[in-house]
C-alpha cells in the first residue's frame, strides 16, 4: 500500500507509477474515453499496439482489456477488435447512499475504521475525467478499511474533488465516515452506482484479511452536488461477508446491505 507521502512521479501517459501496470493501462484507456478521444463505438488500439505504446507486456494489456470489458467500458468483437462500448458508463438507480457506520449500528454491531491512506495527490487521467479536473490537478485520496465487530467488510478507496470538500484531509475518519462528512460538506443531488463481481488484488486481500482468489463484490460510486462532481469511490466487499439488495415500493426504492 502506498505511504502517506505525496504522490510519486507521473509516467509518460500521466499516470502514477505506484499503481500495478495493468491498472495503469486501464486508467489510460478510461481516461481517453472520458476525455472524448475515443467515442462510443470507436476502435481501441490492439493488444500489440498498446503493448508497444505503453511499454508493458502483452499479458498486462490483455488483463486490462479483459477487466475493462467485464466492467462495461469496452466490447470485444472476435475477429474485429476491441471497441468502446455503446454504454461505456452503465448505471443502476436501485441503491441509495448509506452510511456504513449507521448501517452496522442498525444491526446492533460495532463499527471501526482503519485509515490506510489520506493524502493529496495529482489527478491521473481517470480521476480527472470523473471529477471534472485537469490531469495533474490536486485530488484528495483516502483508503479506509471498515470493520464490523472486528471483521473487515469493506475496503473504501475514494477520490474527492477538493473544490467540493476542501477540508476533507483534516477529518478524523476513525470518528466519522467520509460519507458523513461529504453529505454535510457537499449535499448529494445525483449519484451513479455500478455493481460487479471482481477478483481482488493481493494488496486488497491483505487489507480485507481474505484468502487470495476470494470473490468480492465491488460497488463503484460517483456523486455530484448541484452539478459539481464530488467523489468517485470503489467500495470492495468480500463476497461471503456482505450482500446488496433492494426493497421496492410505490414511488420509492430502498437498498439493503448486510452480512
Amino acid at each position: 500500500m502506498p505511504s502517506s507521502s505525496s504522490g510519486s512521479a507521473s509516467t509518460a501517459a500521466g499516470l502514477r507509477d505506484d499503481a500495478p501496470l495493468y491498472q495503469q493501462v486501464k486508467d489510460y484507456i478510461v481516461g481517453r474515453i472520458l476525455a472524448g478521444d475515443w467515442a462510443e463505438g470507436a476502435r481501441v488500439p490492439s493488444e500489440n499496439e498498446l503493448t508497444r505504446e505503453q511499454g508493458v507486456s502483452r499479458m498486462t494489456v490483455h488483463r486490462a482489456l479483459r477487466e475493462l470489458t467485464a466492467e462495461g467500458w469496452l466490447a470485444r468483437v472476435q475477429g474485429a477488435g476491441t471497441f468502446v462500448a455503446a454504454a461505456a458508463k452503465p448505471q443502476s438507480e436501485v441503491l441509495a447512499i448509506r452510511n456504513i457506520a449507521e448501517e452496522i449500528a442498525s444491526r446492533g454491531h460495532s463499527h471501526a475504521a482503519e485509515v490506510c491512506l489520506l493524502r493529496r495527490e495529482r489527478a491521473r487521467a481517470l480521476e480527472a475525467g470523473l471529477l471534472g479536473l485537469e490531469r495533474g490537478d490536486a485530488v484528495f485520496h483516502s483508503i479506509i478499511v471498515h470493520r464490523e465487530n472486528g471483521l473487515p467488510i469493506q475496503l473504501e478507496d475514494r477520490y474527492v474533488n477538493p473544490a467540493a470538500a476542501p477540508d476533507y484531509l483534516a477529518q478524523d475518519f476513525t470518528a466519522i465516515t467520509p460519507n458523513h462528512y461529504l453529505m454535510e460538506a457537499a449535499p448529494l443531488s445525483e449519484a451513479e452506482h455500478i455493481v460487479m463481481a471482481v477478483a481482488p488484488s493481493k494488496e486488497e486481500c491483505q487489507l480485507l484479511e481474505i484468502a487470495s482468489g476470494t470473490p468480492c463484490l465491488l460497488l463503484r460510486r460517483q456523486t455530484w452536488s448541484r452539478g459539481l462532481p464530488v467523489t468517485w469511490a470503489r467500495l470492495l466487499h468480500p463476497g461471503d461477508r456482505y450482500r446488496l439488495g433492494g426493497r421496492f415500493g410505490t414511488g420509492q426504492v430502498e437498498d439493503q446491505s448486510s452480512l
